[in-house]
Formats: structure tokens, C-alpha cells, sequence
């Protein structure tokens, strides 16, 4: 498991929402490593998107993160949950990408601890339930993914990637129509299956 480089998340948000599609996010604790596949993901692109954190520029303690070089880990609470995104868009182009689910490959007894459940489909399968399965917290906000205890690796390539609304923005105007999530065609351990608005087929 040997982290993907710095330029790997140079690439531009939307296209970086989609190669990290099939890769490995890891963790390493005191209580041991977890990993799982990336599965699905939404892409923010701020300041024009209205659904972003950093949307009109928007620079808080939250968001500073956003606003530095990409590959670095934004972490918040929403809730009681905290989601993990990776930030994108390079300096002073606030920009994230949503890690919304994962499928479970490494240290799932560890997982099925955390998440007090037998069943691997609920461990990641939402941007809440993996970060608790990994023990990704808050305490790993701006932490450099290119590097442990959290970071992302190569993993397998998808042969098919679909295309959809983003999830849970109804308030954000025509921000809510754009079609920046993006998922493993047909993949169980995507957090809400929907009828797609395009495919990506590489078989």
C-alpha cells in the first residue's frame, strides 16, 4: 500500500472525483490498519457552486484548508458524523472532493468493532459510516495524503463509472441538478443507488 503521489491530485476536481474511483483510502491507528476501495464520490467546486463549503470564497477556520495546495485531507462534522473529503483545485481554488463510500478490503474485524455491526455492506457504504470504520476523525484535518497514517493508494480500475445528482443539497439552487457525483457502476457498497445520467464504460 504505497501512497499515490503529489501530482496525482493536481488534476482538475471533476477528473479527480472520478480517478479516485477504485483506489485504496488506508488509516493506521494504534488499534491497527483499516482500507477500503473508493466507490463513490461528489465533487464541490467552489466559489461558483453553491452547494460548496467555500462557495463565494467563503474563508472560515472550516474552509481554510480549501484553500491550499490540493491532496490534503478536509475533515468536518456534519451532525454527529464527520465526512472526509480531499481537497483539490490547487492554492486559492477552494475545491473538494466528498469521499461518500468504500468498499471494505483490510482490518474489517477492526471495522465491525467500531461500527458495532456484523454486515460489511453498512460499514462504509456513506461518507459517515467510513470515516467511523477507518477512525477518521477531525484530528486529521490538513493532514497530507501522500503520506501515513491517512492516505490513499493505487487500487483497481473500474470498468464502468456512473454519473448522477449529488446527494443531500436541495438548497442549493441549480447547484443541486449538477451531475457531480460519481460511482462504480453497479458496486453494493455505494451508499444510495440511483438511476444514472451517464456512464463512463472502459471495458
Amino acid at each position: 500500500m504505497v501512497p499515490l503521489p503529489q501530482d496525482f491530485y493536481d488534476q482538475p476536481t471533476l477528473e479527480l472525483a472520478k480517478s479516485l474511483l477504485g483506489c485504496l483510502l488506508v488509516k493506521e491507528t494504534n488499534e491497527g490498519i483499516t482500507a477500503g476501495y473508493i466507490v463513490e464520490t461528489e465533487a464541490y467546486i467552489g466559489p461558483g457552486d453553491k452547494a460548496a463549503h467555500s462557495f463565494n470564497n467563503r474563508r472560515t477556520a472550516r474552509t481554510e484548508v480549501m484553500f491550499h495546495r490540493s491532496g490534503l485531507a478536509y475533515t468536518y462534522q456534519m451532525h454527529t458524523h464527520c465526512l472526509f473529503n480531499v481537497v483539490s483545485g490547487g492554492e486559492e481554488r477552494p475545491e473538494a472532493v466528498l469521499i461518500r463510500a468504500l468498499e471494505p478490503w483490510y482490518g474489517i474485524e477492526l471495522m465491525k468493532i467500531r461500527r458495532g455491526m456484523e454486515s460489511p455492506i453498512g460499514l462504509t457504504n456513506g461518507p459517515g459510516k467510513l470515516t467511523k470504520s477507518l477512525g477518521i476523525t477531525k484530528e486529521d484535518y490538513g493532514r497530507p495524503l501522500t503520506l501515513p497514517p491517512l492516505y490513499i493508494a493505487n487500487g483497481f480500475s473500474p470498468e464502468s463509472i456512473s454519473a448522477g445528482k449529488r446527494m443531500g443539497i436541495d438548497n442549493a439552487g441549480e447547484a443541486r441538478d449538477y451531475l457531480w457525483r460519481f460511482w462504480v457502476t453497479n458496486n453494493k457498497f455505494v451508499s444510495r443507488n440511483q438511476k444514472s445520467e451517464y456512464v463512463f464504460d472502459f471495458k
